[in-house]
């Protein structure tokens, strides 16, 4: 990185989530809690879902990877920042902060296309149930887990590769709790006018790859719904995809908030409630929305309680 006359930033400090000194205490024990829930919660039912033979269904490894993914997208954004909670400065590094950034664009990305998987999964379960079990064969459910992870990987390499031909040689104050691509354009040195029409550009393709897949999936699960006969059978059949149907619209209304607007007239403290419900919020929440009122989950519980009691 040149900065001409100016000196080159080795270090960010980030600002966290508020500058008031008497709410660091109630906002560190609050996140705290919030974490420790989404770490429990997430990993709790990716190892049911692991070791329950009965929850070995293509269903159940989308949400154990769904799980995965939520527990890593936590612990690259909220240890750091409750560290910000508790240190007069919170230092991160050149090299860390874009580190920090590709794990965080990697799994918000992978995030996106678990739920794209999840609604395929969903569409051939309702729609064609004779084919289920052909259609998402343990290889089928195994590549496409790979490409969500590789879309991840793509996404976070490309926004990484632009954050790095950028400047930064003066301010090094990042007006966030953790590095993410609107605060640092926000305080770069060089022209950032081809990194904010690639945010715009890949947020709007990734959003369209993953969101018209669902609503597509979601048009034909509906209409089989709405054919189905008995009041029962709709209401079982439309409560296998109310979970999904909910962390998809809040996931994708904070993601689109927070990225898709020019960087004129984005607001910081937007930014940051934005941040906070795909970061910390929705990765605490999914692991009890998708088991608190699933029976599957319930009964494997009970069982795996019960041989713990009888072993």
């Amino acid at each position: 990185m040149h900065a001409g006359n100016h000196s080159i930033v080795t270090n960010f400090i980030l600002m966290g989530l508020t500058d008031q000194p008497e709410l660091q205490l109630p906002l560190l024990l609050l996140f705290l809690q919030i974490y420790i829930i989404s770490m429990m919660g997430n990993m709790g039912l990716f190892l049911l879902i692991r070791i329950s033979p009965q929850l070995q269904t293509p269903m159940y490894y989308f949400l154990s990877n769904l799980s995965f993914i939520d527990l890593c997208f936590s612990t690259v954004i909220t240890p750091k920042m409750l560290v910000g909670f508790v240190s007069e400065k919170n230092i991160i590094s050149y090299s860390g902060c874009l580190t920090q950034f590709f794990f965080f664009c990697t799994f918000c990305i992978a995030d996106c296309f678990m739920l794209t998987a999840m609604a395929y999964d969903r569409y051939v379960a309702i729609c064609s149930p004779l084919l289920y079990s052909s259609t998402m064969s343990q290889n089928i459910c195994f590549f496409l887990v790979i490409g969500v992870y590789a879309m991840g990987a793509f996404g976070a390499i490309t926004h990484t590769s632009a954050l790095i031909r950028l400047s930064f040689c003066g301010n090094n104050v990042i007006s966030h709790y953790f590095c993410d691509i609107p605060p640092l354009l926000k305080i770069s040195c060089s022209d950032t006018y081809i990194n904010e029409l690639l945010v715009m550009l890949l947020v709007v393709i990734n959003s369209l790859i993953t969101t018209l897949p669902i609503l597509v999936s979601y048009a034909f699960i509906l209409s089989s719904i709405l054919s189905i006969h008995s009041s029962k059978g709709r209401s079982k059949a439309f409560s296998t995809c109310a979970s999904h149907l909910a962390s998809v619209a809040v996931l994708y209304g904070s993601i689109i908030f927070m990225y898709c607007q020019p960087s004129s007239t984005s607001n910081i403290t937007q930014q940051k409630v934005s941040s906070v419900i795909y970061t910390t919020v929705i990765p605490m929440l999914n692991p009890w929305i998708y088991s608190l009122r699933n029976k599957d989950v319930k009964d494997a519980l009970r069982k795996i309680r019960k041989d713990w009691i009888v072993s």
